[in-house]
């Protein structure tokens, strides 16, 4: 019988562990909205925590056309964070103005960087309406 109980009382507590976890995809709490397709302006998305830190983009629009990327919160905690940012992120700014959406690749030897930028302009561009 007691083994039943402490069966039961450690499945009702994994469970609620496992549905009460949030993610980063249960969605920004704070975010920065001052954009819509038909005026213009600017959206920032989440900060989203990789392994190495966070990462941050801010869209500007223009009539529904994304005219601006900034990314002002990105990893670069030591020198080697510094050099991978320095050329990745022009890269996937450079990316995102082609391409005017998030459909864009990850640059090599920055995955982990560029899989937060590519969840936070996503949620910039969600933010927008695009």
């Amino acid at each position: 019988m007691t083994r039943i109980l402490v069966w039961l009382g450690s499945t009702v507590t994994a469970l609620v562990l496992l549905f009460g976890y949030r993610t980063s995809l249960s969605g920004p709490t704070t975010t920065a909205v001052q954009a819509s397709e038909s005026s213009g302006g600017t959206v920032t998305g989440p900060a989203v925590d990789t392994r190495w830190g966070p990462v941050q983009v801010r869209i500007t629009l223009d009539g529904g056309k994304i005219t601006a990327v900034d990314v002002p919160v990105y990893p670069d905690g030591n020198r080697r964070d510094q050099q991978i940012n320095d050329r990745a992120l022009p890269i996937l700014v450079q990316e995102t103005l082609q391409a005017q959406s998030a459909d864009i690749d990850a640059v090599s030897g920055a995955t982990v960087t560029s899989e937060g930028y590519l969840e936070s302009l996503q949620a910039a561009l969600d933010q927008a309406g695009r």
